[in-house]
């Protein structure tokens, strides 16, 4: 018969709550879960912090709490970045999303790049700006720049050309003061799509750079 300690019933059931929590409330409007990350946060932590504790010799209770508290301390730290990074940034085809242990804001190649082109139009200028400000703000983070397109061409051509992409991306936020040691950019081209490649509306989907936020420790 399976046992469960008391430490691992207790985050099982917050693991359950906050995966059937909807992050939504009812009525005409739907208001956003401000504190939703953070308890996802909250969540991953305390399973990590469990399982550290019994790994080491030490008290999964002990290693449970202090997870957590970790965990709910950067989910709360997302949940304010992302909220002030869809104030500053003031375009609807950049989309930010909070998984709980990071941020993606993701730029689609029609609003940043003409076709073929890695040379980031100016229009997008002072949205990267916005980024680079929030990442100043928040230094406890790494970046990755990840490049992506559809499947139109060559793979070696898509693959050279997310790699371009994504460098250019990464220019503007390091001259917009982020420092060079907080950035990786990586081009994945054609291999990470998020939708059908057989229709124009999924390769306009995939072909996007994506700027992943995610905290240290």
């Amino acid at each position: 018969m399976t046992r469960f300690t008391l430490p691992v019933l207790v985050l099982s059931m917050a693991a359950l709550g906050a995966c059937t929590d909807p992050g939504y409330v009812t009525g005409d409007a739907e208001t956003r879960d401000e504190y939703k990350n953070t308890k996802t946060g909250a969540v991953i932590g305390g399973l990590l912090g469990a399982g550290v504790g019994k790994a080491t010799g030490g008290s999964v209770l002990a290693g449970a709490a202090i997870g957590a508290g970790a965990g709910a301390i950067v989910g709360n730290s997302l949940d304010k970045q992302a909220a002030e990074l869809r104030e500053d940034i003031d375009n609807e085809g950049v989309t930010i999303e909070n998984t709980g242990d990071r941020l993606i804001v993701t730029l689609p190649q029609d609003i940043t790049f003409d076709s073929d082109s890695y040379a980031v139009r100016p229009g997008l200028t002072n949205d990267l700006v916005a980024v680079a400000d929030s990442l100043k703000k928040y230094p406890d983070s790494v970046v990755q720049v990840i490049g992506h397109t559809d499947s139109t061409g060559s793979a070696e051509h898509n693959q050279r050309l997310s790699e371009n992409r994504a460098n250019a991306v990464a220019d503007k936020l390091m001259d917009a003061g982020v420092a060079f040691e907080r950035i990786e950019t990586l081009g994945r081209g054609e291999d990470q799509p998020v939708a059908s490649n057989l229709t124009e509306d999924g390769k306009a989907q995939n072909r996007r750079v994506e700027i992943v936020i995610l905290p240290n420790g």
